[in-house]
């Protein structure tokens, strides 16, 4: 296992090495899985823009990356450890750290370079993989930085492919859907410290449940229990 004390050092690779990365992404997902992508149309020309999607997959990033055939700065959890058949794809890539539990200001800064550069900025708002296939509470990260940089947010709902790194090892190409919503935001946060609180925990589940309209019924979790 890949310690945090690596992983915080990452930063995303160059943005021509991800362009090529991209193609690599495409050429795996054609072989080694079925994969169906809607709503590409929903997809800005250029940048800056955020895409926020569920994570049930260790290999959801390749699926993200198939998805939009564009290159994108992750944020990734620097918080945890990395098994090391994984860190290939870390290496390869790269991305930008983010502290869970913690926004540190190289993490802002790192997002705001993405804006800058009119990039697109891929997160996984709810903070690290779901084991069990089902959405979870959002994290406020994709609200708090959509409004400092005065970005949209574009949701996305990747599915299928729980058990794909298993399946392809079994010779099984999985089948995943992904499917690209609408764009939202961005937002503005006004008012005291507990008022901007309030408003991104509002906001992070407009975006939550944006996602899961875009997810069959079994994998909405935070939601179902919510709506009991």
């Amino acid at each position: 296992m890949v310690g945090p004390d690596i992983i915080k050092k990452i930063r995303p690779r160059p943005k021509w090495i991800r362009q090529k990365v991209g193609y690599f992404a495409l050429l795996v997902g054609a072989l080694f899985a079925k994969i169906k992508v809607s709503g590409r149309w929903h997809l800005p020309r250029n940048g800056p823009y955020i895409i926020a999607s569920n994570h049930f997959s260790y290999v959801d990033p390749a699926f993200f990356k198939y998805a939009v055939q564009k290159p994108i700065s992750f944020l990734a959890a620097s918080d945890r450890e990395i098994e090391n058949h994984f860190m290939w794809f870390v290496y390869l890539y790269g991305f930008i750290p983010i502290n869970r539990k913690h926004l540190a200001p190289s993490t802002i800064k790192l997002s705001k370079e993405v804006f800058k550069n009119k990039d697109i900025l891929g997160i996984f708002p709810e903070g690290g993989q779901s084991m069990d296939a089902k959405l979870k509470d959002p994290k406020n990260g994709a609200v708090f930085l959509s409004s400092i940089g005065n970005v949209p947010i574009i949701p996305m709902a990747i599915y299928g492919g729980e058990t794909a790194w298993e399946d392809i090892f079994n010779g099984i190409r999985p089948s995943v859907r992904i499917n690209i919503g609408k764009s939202f935001g961005p937002f503005a946060l006004n008012g005291s410290k507990l008022e901007r609180q309030e408003q991104m925990e509002k906001n992070g589940y407009e975006m939550i449940t944006r996602i899961a309209a875009l997810l069959p019924e079994r994998y909405h979790g935070c939601l179902l229990y919510t709506s009991d």
